[in-house]
């Protein structure tokens, strides 16, 4: 009987895949993803403002764009004006009020990107009956995660890491402030006593950094889904969770079930990718 019920089963086939992807160096990975996907024979589609920078047309999927309030030059001007301070060694507090400021510009303009996206018509009729079997976006910006939660589509996020560690609440891994460390606090998983109590503090100081930069984006999910909604209530219906780091250059961490790390598949683009 068992023989009978395998047979009648039809072989897996390719899938509908919607691509809702990050503008910068977070696109340039999932372009690699994209053309094995394609090469297996998924049918993708990827849809982006029409200002895009590095997000161009290919063989291995359909673009569609959307007008935005803004140009490609300001979107230029706003991604070089981060460079510099990724490196910077000026004091911790020079530091985090630097990163509120760049919370808060970029927040203000992919939010009105993302508004733009959701309240236009044609391409979200277009989501809707084109039955997507899955949506894969980078949760650092979550237009792509709106969506999906909007036509109840699987989300797979394909990140590096979103600030104050909401992936890892939405997950709902483990994440004991006086253990993991905090973003901004250059430390290790090895820390003294004043250490951790110095990481305890920026834990405590993250609810309002992110809330700088992400509350514009709960304000207008929860207009749009109808219902209130915060950031780790977003992204906690994602699926899978495509982690472009590793153990050799980040500290340990308890991780779920669903996360699954893709480390080096940024640097290493000429070898095979993994299953």
């Amino acid at each position: 009987l068992l023989l009978l019920v395998l047979c009648s089963l039809s072989p897996a086939s390719a899938g509908k895949l919607l691509v809702v992807p990050m503008e910068g160096s977070h696109w340039l990975s999932m372009t690699e993803v994209l053309a094995e996907l394609s090469r297996r024979g998924h049918q993708i589609v990827v849809v982006a403002p029409d200002n895009k920078i590095l997000i161009e047309s290919s063989e291995s999927y359909d673009l569609k764009t959307y007008p935005v309030p803004f140009t490609k030059e300001e979107m230029q001007d706003l991604m070089r004006s981060f460079g510099p301070r990724c490196f910077s060694e000026d004091p911790f507090p020079i530091r985090f009020l630097n990163t509120l400021e760049d919370f808060r510009k970029s927040a203000s303009m992919f939010v009105a990107s993302c508004r733009s996206l959701l309240y236009n018509e044609e391409v979200m009729k277009y989501i809707k009956e084109s039955q997507f079997d899955a949506i894969l976006t980078d949760p650092f910006n979550p237009c792509g995660q709106i969506v999906a939660v909007h036509f109840s589509i699987p989300s797979v996020f394909f990140m590096r890491g979103v600030p104050c560690a909401l992936d890892i609440q939405a997950a709902q891994s483990p994440d004991p402030p006086s253990y993991v460390p905090r973003m901004l606090s250059l430390h290790t998983d090895h820390m003294t006593f004043s250490q951790r109590v110095k990481n305890y503090l920026l834990f405590l100081s993250e609810s309002f950094s992110c809330s700088v930069a992400f509350s514009p984006f709960e304000d207008l999910a929860s207009e749009f889904l109808g219902r209130p909604m915060t950031m780790t209530q977003l992204l906690s219906h994602g699926s899978v969770w495509l982690k472009r780091l590793d153990f050799a250059f980040d500290y340990p961490m308890p991780v779920m079930p669903n996360m699954v790390f893709i480390g080096g598949i940024n640097c290493a683009h000429k070898k095979p990718l993994s299953q």
